[in-house]
């Protein structure tokens, strides 16, 4: 069986998960905070046939080795953590992280998560919680008869709004934020959630805007940092490849046909 015949099929493979890449991309160029994936490749095993370096003669050495590829495998997925654009949406508990961070929410286990999508709500009890229910952390609690409009966040966290009967504003919270030495190591697990494994190393707590950590911008949401045009041009590149690919695919079955009717 000819080789390329495998090797053509591997570079389909790949191909055909870089589209699915590509896909979700684009699937959620609307998605508050969400970060685009990028897939990676890598060339698989080599067959020697002969080594560079092997003696030719008693003075001589073979200058170029004798190799061939077997294709291609996706060597990962990484998540690329560039700066979504800024988008004022003038509601008072949203919040957008400028620079490096994320918020932590707790989940209903007990554990905690990590998010850049700052669409938060207000539950029953007056805590700020994300669109599914996960409060954020540290806990912000609001007074029950605040005044909604007053909700003011400055850009290092400190939240504080007005109640009836007092001039001054009060102190409701302080926002924290969380960064990690290798982002790109976090386990994405949907719901614009990421949560801590071995290869992200343990979360670093910190005051926006102090000690590398980015500040927080009230009343604007990031969104999505995929870029359209890039990706149309990645899927048109995935597609002539895969093209490429299944044109080997049929060269090497017409080869093997004519290697077949040798005979007769």
């Amino acid at each position: 069986m000819m080789r390329s015949l495998w090797t053509a099929a591997s570079g389909m493979i790949g191909q055909q998960f870089h589209i699915d890449t590509i896909s979700n991309n684009l699937s959620n160029v609307n998605t508050t905070g969400f970060k685009k994936n990028r897939a990676d490749f890598e060339d698989l095993l080599y067959q020697t046939t002969r080594m560079a370096g092997t003696p030719a003669t008693e003075q001589t050495l073979v200058p170029v080795g004798i190799q061939v590829g077997h294709g291609v495998k996706v060597s990962g997925t990484q998540k690329i953590f560039a700066q979504g654009s800024l988008q004022n949406s003038g509601n008072v508990t949203d919040v957008a992280i400028q620079g490096e961070g994320f918020f932590r929410v707790s989940l209903y286990d007990g554990s905690f998560a990590y998010t850049r999508d700052g669409a938060f709500q207000v539950d029953s009890n007056g805590q700020l919680v994300t669109a599914n229910g996960y409060r954020v952390m540290p806990e912000v609690i609001l007074p029950p008869n605040f005044i909604r409009d007053s909700l003011s966040m400055t850009q290092d966290g400190r939240i504080t709004v007005k109640v009836p009967g007092l001039d001054d504003p009060i102190d409701v919270g302080q926002m924290e934020l969380y960064r990690f030495v290798n982002p790109a190591g976090l386990q994405t697990l949907g719901q614009n959630l990421y949560k801590e494994s071995a290869a992200s190393g343990g979360s670093i707590a910190g005051v926006p805007g102090f000690e590398g950590m980015g500040t927080t911008m009230h009343k604007f949401l990031e969104m999505s940092n995929v870029q359209v045009v890039q990706e149309m041009v990645n899927m048109i590149v995935a597609q002539r490849a895969y093209e490429m690919n299944s044109k080997a695919i049929q060269t090497s079955d017409n080869m093997l046909g004519v290697a077949t009717g040798l005979k007769r």
